[in-house]
């Protein structure tokens, strides 16, 4: 996305979802305190600013965000607590979802009841977009740092809605696939950031000797020939040489990062690679997304391994099923109130 220069406010004005300018400030639909949440202008530290807003319904929004760790905009959607309106002075926790490759901000919102399920919850959910192939890092670049996906998450993202919407410092986070990656890497490079974190189906060792049945070879090399290259990207310039710069690689990998998850409740969930109730009848076990869980159900049962051996906090979930919706769906339902417990109680 290029950098804006004008400032939107949208509102969603019509159930056909039309779209309307309106003045900030102006009464908000969900009741309570009768104000809108207004983010336009708000900034983050280093100047990183949201410039649109986009309400969607009385409980969800869009943002766009002038960041300056991307050097770009970037998206992001909001659930708002269900007493948001009500509690005008209070704080809340956070919940975290990330998508996966090739997805966006909106595909929680696509795929799975995510507002249902928080309704009744004093939670801000909160889905920000992580690029095509971002991977959840600020980028090696050669010796750069853009994109910088981490800080815009870590940093921009989180001043931005504690400034604007009251976000406390209860977080918890989830995400699928390059998504279930970013979960455990942020929550192991900030021990104690998050007070849980979940992966379904997610990238769990980018230096895993193997990539199993999709490619003949160590994952980290089918990730970056299979993924960066044919994309146009540099494949060096994510976190660098998986040889040359396996320092880099083993900073941001879960699998190497578990000790520093021990004060985070974890959910861990993956398919083993073989056609599940989920799929469709008679799905052929060599279809692309079943041989691409067989490959993550080997990262899986690795750092599930170490988690276990040195005692965390870890619930575990495994089945038959492929590399899908129809089990992220099912798997984010089983892992939500362990995410909401952690920032809601205790």
């Amino acid at each position: 996305m290029t950098r804006l220069n004008r400032r939107r406010f949208l509102t969603a004005a019509s159930a056909t979802g039309a779209a309307a300018a309106v003045t900030p400030g102006t009464a908000f639909a969900n009741g309570g305190d009768g104000r809108r949440p207004d983010l336009v202008g708000v900034q983050a530290a280093n100047g990183a600013s949201v410039i649109a807003q986009h309400l969607l319904d009385p409980r969800t929004m869009d943002i766009t965000i002038d960041s300056v760790a991307l050097g770009q905009t970037a998206s992001a959607r909001i659930v708002l607590p269900s007493r948001f309106g009500a509690r005008s002075g209070a704080s809340w926790p956070v919940l975290y979802l990330l998508h996966g490759g090739y997805g966006n901000y909106a595909d929680w919102t696509r795929h799975s009841d995510v507002v249902g399920l928080t309704r009744g919850h004093d939670v801000l959910v909160v889905m920000p977009d992580g690029g095509q192939l971002g991977f959840y890092t600020d980028w090696w670049a050669h010796g750069g740092s853009k994109p910088g996906w981490e800080t815009f998450h870590l940093t921009e993202l989180p001043q931005i809605i504690e400034r604007g919407l009251r976000a406390g410092d209860r977080r918890a986070i989830a995400g699928l696939s390059m998504g279930g990656f970013g979960a455990m890497s942020y929550a192991g490079r900030r021990p104690g950031h998050f007070r849980a974190a979940a992966s379904f189906s997610g990238t769990l060792d980018t230096l895993h000797p193997t990539a199993g049945p999709i490619y003949p070879g160590p994952f980290a090399n089918w990730l970056l020939q299979a993924n960066y290259a044919p994309n146009g990207y540099d494949p060096l310039a994510l976190f660098g040489d998986p040889t040359a710069q396996r320092s880099v690689w083993a900073a941001h990998n879960p699998l190497d990062l578990v000790a520093k998850l021990r004060d985070t409740k974890l959910f861990v969930s993956c398919g083993n690679g073989q056609p599940g109730p989920l799929d469709p009848p008679g799905t052929d076990p060599s279809a692309t997304a079943v041989r691409y869980e067989a490959a993550q159900a080997l990262q899986n049962r690795e750092f599930i391994k170490r988690a276990t051996v040195i005692g965390l906090d870890i619930t575990v979930d495994t089945y038959p099923g492929s590399h899908s919706w129809p089990y992220w769906t099912r798997e984010f339902e089983k892992a939500l109130p362990l995410l909401l417990r952690a920032i809601t109680t205790g």
